[in-house]
């Protein structure tokens, strides 16, 4: 699918011609077609187009004349037999003298963001580009506070609870994390190269990335861009950080829970032994005085009330035994 956006006189509209000046082109789970019609209408390579289609692409910068490709890796969240998980895909940013070009497998919460309004300027194509870096960064701090707001309601079902439903659910989420950790850093490293490259442009005009000389014209940093750059990256470091102790509380969370559900597996099986021993006892006066020999208080005509008297006695002596050491 591709969808184009461009801004006229501050206002963002729709746009059938992809090739027209200071225009958004995204793509979202583009065919073949597709990607040979922009590539060949922005003078595009295709294989930055198709960058982001493979699902395991990392976070890079790379440059190809006056292109400028940005690989990012953006939350999602699945739902999936009840359970709730999270994942990261990779997003494509390509920079050009006169065009943004966006590509992603699926369609993605960074980019509905960026139409909502205060909708984002085309023609300012760095802004555009940190504005895509501030809401991945965005979102990845509410879907770790989504994580941390699901363990807290996993753990009071574990209270109460033996099923192993609870600590799958809990592996996913520490798995989850994992990929959040993993990306951030990964994003962290293109930010930190954005960085870097605003400071060598101070110092010469014709900076370089990765050995390429990088025009002003395409990544032009003003002091306004190098604010929100600064609050990019100090966000994106708080999602890490964020990530960092959630994956250390999840897993100590984990470790606690398995012990308490074993535990709690041992004392119901201590509490059924109890109840066995106690069971067992008439069962074997019962079977005494069921042999066909002589057997005491066999001629009185109150022997079944006796005998049962003394087994309840004796039932309820075992029992105050053994709740005296803690095995009721």
């Amino acid at each position: 699918m591709i969808q184009a956006h461009v801004t006229r006189e501050g206002v963002l509209h729709s746009t059938d011609d992809i090739a027209e000046r200071n225009s958004w082109v995204h793509l979202v789970a583009p065919s073949d077609q597709e990607l040979a019609r922009v590539s060949g209408a922005l003078d595009v390579p295709e294989d930055f187009l198709r960058a982001a289609l493979d699902a395991e692409e990392q976070p890079r910068l790379e440059v190809e004349g006056q292109r400028v490709l940005i690989l990012l890796r953006c939350p999602v969240l699945r739902h999936h037999d009840a359970f709730t998980h999270f994942e990261t895909l990779p997003v494509a940013v390509i920079v050009t003298t006169a065009h943004l070009v966006t590509v992603c497998l699926e369609p993605n919460e960074v980019f509905q963001s960026l139409l909502q309004p205060p909708r984002i300027h085309t023609a300012k194509r760095t802004m555009f580009l940190l504005q895509v870096l501030y809401h991945t960064a965005v979102l990845f701090l509410r879907y770790l506070r989504q994580i941390d707001r699901l363990t807290d309601e996993i753990e009071r079902k574990l209270l109460r609870s033996m099923r192993n439903e609870e600590l799958f659910r809990l592996l996913e989420l520490s798995k989850s994390l994992t990929y959040f950790t993993t990306a951030l850093r990964a994003n962290q490293i293109v930010m930190d190269k954005l960085m870097r490259l605003h400071l060598r442009k101070e110092a010469s005009p014709q900076a370089t990335l990765n050995g390429d000389v990088v025009a002003p014209a395409v990544l032009r940093l003003y002091d306004e861009d190098r604010d929100l750059l600064e609050d990019v990256i100090t966000e994106n470091r708080q999602a890490m950080e964020m990530a960092d102790i959630y994956t250390t509380i999840l897993t100590t969370t984990m470790d606690a829970f398995a012990s308490i559900i074993s535990n709690n597996l041992n004392i119901v099986m201590k509490f059924l032994t109890s109840v066995t021993i106690v069971l067992a006892l008439p069962t074997i006066i019962a079977s005494f005085y069921g042999m066909n020999v002589a057997l005491p208080l066999q001629g009185s005509p109150l022997a079944f009330l006796i005998i049962l008297l003394m087994t309840g006695g004796l039932m309820g002596g075992v029992a105050w035994w053994l709740a005296r050491r803690g095995m009721f």
